[in-house]
């Protein structure tokens, strides 16, 4: 598998500084990979590129984020033409083709046209936020970037990011515990990495689509956890390191990491924040423990 099969979107709170840690906590071998809140990706392409799966199955409640990964799997050569016309466009009119793109009305645009302003939105965007509001209007401002790549690898990467989805990946758009609940068995791994409990009143930035993230769908997450626990499943998540998650995690097997985030708006008050592993197995009683990793 190419080298070049990595995110092809800088996904808020992405897990590219986390994935190989992640990947450390897992079985050596399993079949089926699933991860229902997938975002950018970063630990399925890790995954991916280490050949540890022989399938799975990824799931993202943001349809257009999931028509992403369609259009790129079906249709690389399509997306790759439209990417370098946008891209020439934009390093022309950075701000005036970012507000154009963004005004655009997505009905009237065909699969090839949503995932250019998906791609060039989430480029060009303030941090590389994705957040509509309850209208389902994208409302991240510019992000005042002059010049873009909007394919970090260029054409290679494309192709090889669509080389990768169509070995046995299945793709949906649907309720994260309908992604896997009923399908995941004793043989595979299910990573879940849902938008964060927020650290502060101003930190919550989990509208990435028009229904924000809330503190009952977090116990869902929860739910789903030991669910997929008590079957035998080998689960693992990740949160905010925070009072109220430790609690709702009470019992089950956590690590503390510290990882850099560039999210706030405030240049002195960005670095490194406390998120946390948890696995899925009871505080010092492991379940899988003679097959994970060192």
């Amino acid at each position: 598998m190419s080298l070049l099969a990595v995110p092809f979107l800088k996904w808020a709170g992405g897990k590219a500084k986390l994935a190989a840690a992640i990947d450390g906590y897992l079985p050596r071998k399993f079949d089926t990979y699933y991860e229902p809140f997938l975002g950018g990706g970063a630990v399925f392409w890790h995954l991916a590129f280490n050949h540890r799966f022989k399938h799975a199955v990824l799931n993202d409640a943001n349809k257009e984020l999931m028509d992403c990964y369609r259009v790129i799997r079906d249709f690389p050569d399509d997306i790759i033409t439209a990417l370098q016309n946008v891209e020439a466009q934009y390093n022309l009119a950075p701000k005036p083709t970012f507000e154009q793109w963004k005004a655009l009305d997505l009905a009237k645009l065909d699969p090839v046209g949503r995932t250019v302003r998906t791609i060039l939105l989430n480029k060009t965007g303030f941090n590389g936020l994705y957040r509509i509001n309850q209208s389902g209007i994208f409302n991240v401002p510019w992000g005042k970037r002059e010049k873009i790549r909007l394919m970090t690898h260029g054409e290679e990467g494309v192709r090889s990011c669509s080389e990768t989805l169509n070995k046995h990946v299945s793709l949906l758009s649907t309720d994260f515990d309908a992604a896997c609940s009923w399908a995941a068995g004793e043989n595979d791994v299910v990573y879940l990495d849902p938008p964060y409990v927020p650290v502060s009143k101003t930190a919550n930035f989990t509208s990435y689509t028009d229904g924000k993230f809330s503190t009952a769908d977090q116990h869902r997450v929860v739910a789903l956890f030991e669910g997929l626990v008590a079957r035998g499943v080998k689960v693992i998540a990740s949160n905010a390191d925070l009072p109220q998650v430790r609690e709702m995690y009470k019992g089950f097997e956590m690590h503390e990491v510290r990882v850099a985030r560039a999210i706030n708006c405030a240049g002195n008050k960005r670095g490194k924040v406390g998120e946390l592993i948890i696995i899925g197995r009871r505080a010092g009683k492991p379940i899988w423990a003679t097959e994970a990793l060192p």
